[in-house]
Order: structure tokens, then sequence, then C-alpha cells
């Protein structure tokens, strides 16, 4: 059963209007790490959908959040490449439906792993407006807005014009002259930055650890690989335990986790 958000989201603040409702199945925990939207065609090509499924794989790796709009083709394969319990999926629609019925698996077990939201009152059915609204909460959730493959006059390139109003990062895959015209437009308008190497830009969020490792505070802060001196005011003994544990190393002063 779905249930209604009360609390307020401090990252939905730059939408054009804060959400009256917000409904939500799954762990709302989701929402207290580092979020990166993912979007793009959904016709995709398969080099699209290779890099795609890389790149949400190396960004849930650093404890970073997918968050996508449960569509076909580049959504399917963001939430697919962080797993269900890295990701959170925005829906057009009324979350006792899981639309499109293609995803419908995937959607499930992102409600019971993951996280789904929606604006919409258990019965809406999917509408042109609604995918749109659907939009401005992915991109509003997302710290920056990376797009994967997307062609003129696309929602993904709505999108776009969310993030830029939000005045959010834009980062889009490199393309060959002849493919994916909206993402390479942006690239030639100096609007996105170009990601050539998954991993290192999957670094500027840390190091890739072990999936199941908690995702606390702890987590992020270290991250950063902090020094051990900010670590123990922050933290106190944890730290200890958490090297114990072999969840961190300490090496010339500066925590690193494992």
């Amino acid at each position: 059963m779905s249930q209604n958000i009360t609390e307020h989201i401090s990252a939905l603040d730059r939408m054009k209007k804060y959400p009256k409702e917000l409904f939500y199945k799954g762990n709302l925990t989701l929402l207290n790490r580092p979020k990166v939207a993912i979007v793009g065609s959904r016709r995709l090509s398969n080099y699209t959908r290779e890099f795609t499924y890389k790149l949400s794989k190396a960004l849930a790796q650093r404890g970073v959040c997918v968050v996508s709009g449960a569509a076909m083709g580049v959504d399917a394969v963001a939430h697919e490449g962080a797993g269900a319990q890295n990701t959170i999926a925005v829906v057009a629609n009324g979350l006792n439906i899981r639309y499109p019925v293609i995803n419908s698996t995937l959607i499930e077990s992102i409600e019971n792993e993951g996280l789904v939201l929606s604006q919409f009152n258990d019965g809406f059915r999917a509408t042109g407006w609604s995918f749109v609204v659907r939009n401005e909460l992915v991109v509003a959730l997302g710290d920056i807005l990376i797009v994967t493959e997307a062609e003129l006059d696309s929602g993904s390139m709505r999108s776009v014009e969310f993030a830029l109003r939000m005045g959010k990062e834009i980062y889009v895959l490199s393309h060959r002259l002849d493919e994916s015209a909206g993402t390479n437009k942006l690239l030639q308008e100096g609007k996105a930055k170009c990601i050539t190497d998954i991993d290192a830009f999957a670094a500027r969020f840390g190091e890739a650890v072990n999936l199941e490792i908690e995702k606390d505070d702890f987590f992020y802060f270290c991250q950063s690989s902090p020094t051990f001196d900010e670590t123990i005011n922050k933290f106190g003994d944890k730290v200890y335990e958490a090297e114990l544990e072999g969840l961190v190393t300490i090496h010339n002063g500066i925590v690193r986790l494992n």
C-alpha cells in the first residue's frame, strides 16, 4: 500500500512548485544518500545500453543512489545497473499501477528493495502531462543529471531544461556525430560536460566498495578520505570499530574505506 510523505525534502525546493503530495513504496533512507539522475532514450543503442549499465553500477558501488523514471530504455537499464536496493524510481501514475507493464517485475523489485515515488493518487493512469511532472521530480532529486542518449525534441531534453533552470550540472556520454543529436547539441552549446571514462567519472564520488556495506553517515564521510582527527571529532570511537571490522584503513593520518 502506498503512503504519503509528509516531511519536507529540501532537494525538491528547486522545483517550480513543491509537490502537494508525494506517495511512496520502499526505503525512504535512500533520499539521504548522494543521488544522480540518469535519463535517456527509450530506443537506445547497444552502445548506450552497455555504458548506461556500467555507469549506474559504478555509481552504486560508491554509495550513490541512481534516480530515474522506470520507463523502457535508458531508465530501466539505469535501475538495473544500480541494483534495486540502490535506486529510486519516479513514476507518472498511481503506485498501485506498475507501468510500463514490461517493467513491472523491475518496478516490483524496487518497491521491495529500493524506493518508488509518485505525485499521483492510486488509480491515476499516466498521461502526457504526468510524464513531464515525473521528469521534473527525477531531475530535482538528483544532485546532477546524466543524459546517456537523446534526440532533439525528446522528453530527455525537457529534463535538461529543468536541470538548467535548477542550476544542476549536466553530463552526457560521448557519441558519434550521427547519433544522439540531443546530447551532441548540448556539448556543442557548452550546456553539458562529456563522460569519456566511467571509472574516472564515478571516482568523484569516492572509492568503489562492497555494495553490502551499510551506507550511513559514517560511510559517506569516509568516502572523502578525511583525516583521522576529523573522523574522531565527528564519530568518536566508531572509527576504531570500523577499523577492527575491516571497513576502513587508517594510514598516515588518513581514513579510507576498504
